[in-house]
């Protein structure tokens, strides 16, 4: 009676089967195998489901490894782009043309003083009697406190011939507010304007005035050309 449990799995007690009314045992055993060979789903053998396991795990970890092969080029090539190539220094730097002088210079800087520092650009100066970038607006010609634009008297006023008069910053008394350069600007020839200045700046990897200009004025620039001075330097838009 061994066969039986094989029966069972294929036949109900109640079957009425040809093969289970056969006399033959053997034959009816033989048939029966045949007809559940092709009627029921027989369990596979324990080696060959080793061999299937074995290789869905290979298949598993092949799969992983492809995709993490995948995911690190990616992430390889997109930090590629991103990093500055190596050898490379760069440093912070304003352009002039995107500086709206907001003013953010002179309080986002995490130097208690602003590495931020206005600077002329004399070949684009007019050397005016009435310059824009000392004078209040309809202030009298005259060099009293109450007259200059500068909050800390940070530009020195100096005679060279009639009507011409030359403009010094005084970058230990400068704060980088940007009043004089918007002044400059408005009615003048533009030669104020702001500059980072390398020897007094951090070069943080986040420049926090960066990060905080509406205009995105600030970006890196190679330390071999650190400044954008007007004049030297044009507009990319125009040029």
């Amino acid at each position: 009676m061994a066969p039986w449990p094989f029966w069972q799995e294929c036949f109900s007690p109640g079957d009425k089967s040809p093969w289970s009314r056969s006399v033959d045992w053997v034959s009816s055993v033989e048939a029966a195998r045949n007809w559940s060979a092709v009627n029921c789903r027989m369990p596979k053998k324990r080696g060959e489901m080793k061999k299937d396991k074995a290789y869905n795990r290979r298949e598993f970890i092949n799969n992983g490894a492809r995709l993490t092969l995948g995911l690190t080029v990616v992430a390889t090539g997109v930090l590629a782009l991103t990093r500055p190539a190596k050898g490379v220094e760069y440093v912070w730097q304003i352009d002039p043309f995107k500086c709206t002088q907001c003013g953010r210079c002179a309080t986002e800087c995490v130097m208690a003083e602003s590495a931020v520092k206005c600077v002329h650009a004399y070949a684009l100066c007019g050397y005016c009697d009435l310059c824009g970038g000392y004078f209040k607006p309809g202030a009298k010609l005259q060099t009293g406190a109450e007259n200059q634009l500068c909050p800390t008297a940070a530009i020195q006023r100096k005679f060279i011939e009639e009507p011409y008069f030359e403009y010094i910053i005084d970058e230990d008394l400068c704060i980088a507010c940007g009043k004089c350069v918007k002044g400059c600007s408005a009615f003048g020839n533009g030669s104020l304007h702001l500059q980072i200045r390398q020897d007094r700046c951090l070069n943080c990897n986040q420049c926090s005035i960066a990060s905080a200009c509406p205009s995105q004025a600030i970006s890196r620039v190679p330390a071999s050309e650190p400044y954008m001075i007007k004049g030297t330097f044009t507009n990319k838009e125009e040029g």
